[in-house]
């Protein structure tokens, strides 16, 4: 359950990439807790009435950026646009940097200089840990969020911006990416067909969108945390196996998954999210099980399967103008 937290009520909020999977909910969110939502997409959106105010802007661009947010002037910006993903190919480098580190400096110099409110950026527990002797990135995305959280607490420094910086661990949920490892496993077992993935072995801090939707909500007036970064996760280490099977229970009779017929990435960090940190300086903690999240997501995958079947049912009946069928099925 996300706090309601009556301070926010009547705020001006810019979300850039509002249409992602964080964006979504935390439109959603936010518009129910009576926030004027705006939000950026990189595609032409359309408001049904119930949504956010939408800007077709792609923040990489510094004149876009300081267009939208001299336009909305903001009380609070959340930054969550750009590229998703933290495969280490040489083909992600430009696009990456482009999507993740200019569109951050940009609305970081837009919002600066046009004197909006708090300005929350969406890190990455994929960056280094700033403990290591050699803290070394082990994928452009990496990098990328690495150089925007830099330049975040820099800008923090330096000119005084009220900048937060959150970073959400393994993230899963309703309306995930399709290629993403959860919404992947759970529709192929509701399709009866074999999930292919790694060898399972990878462990991470498995957090449910609820949650860090619940963190962003209260970063957004929580007093005295400018220039901080806390960490969104439960604090607990969870093997990818172990994911897969939950799935496989809940989802019940489906075919065995088959582990190892996806190569393991390289070098990938197991790193577990500080929570006393985020519960000191945010008074925030995961509240949603890891049992309880895999079942929403698998009722919200499912209902999504037979709401789809339905429709193509009662599009085949109007097809064949069978209205006895289609007036029973009504």
């Amino acid at each position: 359950m996300v706090h309601q937290n009556p301070e926010i009520t009547d705020l001006k909020v810019l979300i850039t990439g509002g249409g992602g999977f964080l964006g979504s909910h935390l439109c959603q969110w936010l518009l129910g807790l009576g926030c004027e939502v705006h939000a950026t997409s990189r595609i032409e959106r359309e408001r049904d009435g119930r949504g956010p105010i939408w800007w077709r802007a792609d923040m990489a661009d510094l004149s876009m950026a300081r267009s939208v947010v001299a336009a909305v002037k903001p009380d609070i910006v959340y930054h969550l646009a750009g590229s998703v993903g933290a495969s280490p190919d040489l083909e992600l480098v430009v696009p990456t940097y482009q999507s993740l580190l200019t569109s951050t400096l940009n609305v970081l110099l837009a919002g600066t200089e046009a004197c909006s409110g708090r300005i929350i950026l969406s890190g990455s527990f994929t960056e280094p840990q700033p403990s290591l002797v050699h803290p070394t990135p082990h994928s452009p995305y990496a990098a990328a969020k690495w150089a925007a959280s830099g330049y975040g607490r820099m800008f923090n420094i330096l000119f005084q911006a009220p900048v937060v910086i959150l970073q959400p661990f393994m993230v899963y949920g309703p309306r995930q990416a399709p290629a993403k490892l959860i919404p992947t496993v759970i529709k192929s077992l509701l399709g009866d067909t074999a999930p292919k993935v790694t060898s399972g072995k990878r462990r991470a801090d498995w957090v449910y969108v609820d949650d860090v939707i619940d963190g962003f909500v209260l970063a957004a007036t929580t007093k005295g945390i400018e220039g901080a970064t806390i960490d969104l996760g439960s604090g607990r280490l969870v093997s990818i196996r172990e994911i897969v099977e939950r799935i496989v229970a809940i989802v019940g009779s489906a075919p065995s998954p088959i582990f190892g017929a996806v190569p393991d990435r390289p070098a990938e960090n197991e790193v577990i999210a500080d929570t006393e940190f985020a519960r000191a300086r945010l008074g925030w903690t995961a509240k949603t099980s890891l049992d309880e999240g895999l079942r929403r997501t698998v009722h919200w995958y499912r209902d999504g399967a037979i709401a789809a079947v339905i429709a193509q049912a009662l599009s085949q009946l109007l097809l064949l103008n069978n209205w006895d069928e289609l007036s029973a099925l009504l």
